[in-house]
């Protein structure tokens, strides 16, 4: 591996071989002259703009999934398409035995067929009680006639008789027939009555069986939608999935989906951010619009099409302080499919004038990290240092280095610090 991480607990070797080796050079030196200064290989520390890339892990879905579900309760009959193809809007998935609910159908209708009978047979019960009532009013108008003449030949005898131009017998015979006649006037307002309440009963008995008719023609037309879902549709243009029944099997509005249509291109992408970095990268409201996104996928490869931001979910997480985001990858000719994992990145910013130094010079010394500096006169300094982010095999440094200094990448086990070396240059 290129980049190696020294452990804190190599240090004490590291001393230790250093100065056993200067031991062993001063007892070479008095025998027979001072040993050469060890070689290292050092880098020079490097400085340039870094764009900063973040990387999440994601997973794909569909743009749309509509699952496909009975509304009736029926056996299936038939399946109407090929499992993983493409299925436009409307195409027919599945059929439900239609028998049961058409013999509905044609009972509703039966029952509205009732209804209307009904309906025609009480308007005519109100052409007849308003005959009724006609005749009622008219016998009335005649008897008030007849009674007006009465009481005009009672009214003339009266005076008459009083005279003794008449008898007492023609007087009582004219207040006989009147009051003869004020009897029929009230049995012809009782009829004209009865016959108005008759009209009414035929009134109530129309609004009872229109209301009738309406729930007919309702129920014919709940049995025709059911009759209706017995076809299960696709209702969206997309990739259908396995068939999760089969035919012959009894389903119904409790039962599962039976398959399952999704829309996938655009795909979506759904990644995670934490809190932190949510609010960085909203810190400008057009900032996740403008990020140009990568996907790569479980394989490795780079997924050939850019992809673009599409919304952030309603919350944060309060148990992992994080915040699903959604991205849309166009996905021509559905290749990828929901359910595959998949690295979303993207370039969030530029660090100006980054230093950098390969990973293998830095030592990890219990959350401290050390570099090797080989100062002017070919001198070991251990450097405590500030990384930031690591590009690629390179760990940036924020501080502790300055631009064009020489790290040692190789041969750390031979130095200490202080220790005189002989660097080589190593791209």
């Amino acid at each position: 591996m290129e980049s190696r991480i020294w452990s804190y607990a190599a240090l004490p070797l590291v001393l230790a071989a250093a100065l056993a080796s200067g031991g062993c050079a001063k007892t070479s030196a008095a025998a027979g002259g001072a040993p050469a200064p060890p070689e290292v290989e050092v880098t020079t520390v490097e400085q340039r703009d870094i764009p900063i890339v973040r990387e999440w892990i994601g997973t794909l879905d569909g743009l749309v999934n509509a699952a496909i579900k009975a509304e009736v309760t029926g056996y299936l009959l038939r399946q109407e398409y090929a499992e993983g193809s493409f299925v436009r809007k409307g195409q027919e998935l599945f059929e439900i035995d239609p028998r049961p609910l058409q013999a509905a159908v044609d009972q509703a209708n039966g029952q509205l067929a009732q209804a209307k009978a009904q309906l025609a047979q009480a308007q005519a019960g109100l052409v007849q009680a308003q005959a009724g009532l006609a005749s009622a009013q008219a016998q009335r108008e005649s008897a008030e006639a007849t009674q007006r003449k009465t009481q005009m030949d009672e009214d003339r005898y009266t005076p008459l008789a009083q005279a003794q131009a008449v008898t007492q017998q023609e007087l009582d015979n004219a207040k006989q027939a009147n009051q003869s006649q004020k009897a029929q006037v009230s049995a012809a307002n009782a009829q004209v009555a009865a016959a108005n309440a008759q009209v009414e009963t035929a009134r109530a008995a129309i609004k009872a069986n229109e209301a009738g008719v309406e729930a007919a023609a309702a129920a014919v037309q709940t049995a025709k939608v059911n009759l209706g879902f017995t076809k299960l549709t696709s209702p969206i243009d997309g990739i259908a999935g396995a068939a999760t029944t089969q035919v012959g099997n009894l389903v119904s509005p409790q039962s599962n989906a039976v398959t399952t249509v999704s829309t996938l291109d655009p795909i979506k992408a759904n990644f995670t951010v934490s809190e932190q970095e949510y609010l960085a990268l909203t810190r400008d409201e057009a900032s996740l619009r403008k990020l140009g996104l990568e996907m790569v996928l479980a394989d490795g490869t780079t997924y050939g099409q850019k992809g673009r931001f599409s919304f952030a979910d309603r919350q944060v997480n309060a148990s992992t302080g994080s915040i699903q985001l959604t991205a849309l990858f166009p996905n021509p000719g559905n290749k990828l499919r929901p359910g595959q994992y998949a690295r979303v990145r993207a370039t969030v910013g530029v660090q100006s004038a980054a230093l950098l130094v390969p990973q293998r010079s830095v030592t990890d010394t219990q959350g401290s990290y050390i570099v090797h500096v080989v100062d002017p006169g070919n001198t070991i300094r251990f450097a405590t240092v500030k990384v930031g982010e690591r590009v690629g095999s390179k760990w940036i440094v924020t501080d502790g280095l300055k631009p064009g200094e020489q790290v040692v990448t190789d041969g750390l086990f031979k130095i200490a610090p202080g220790a005189h070396v002989t660097p080589k240059e190593v791209k």
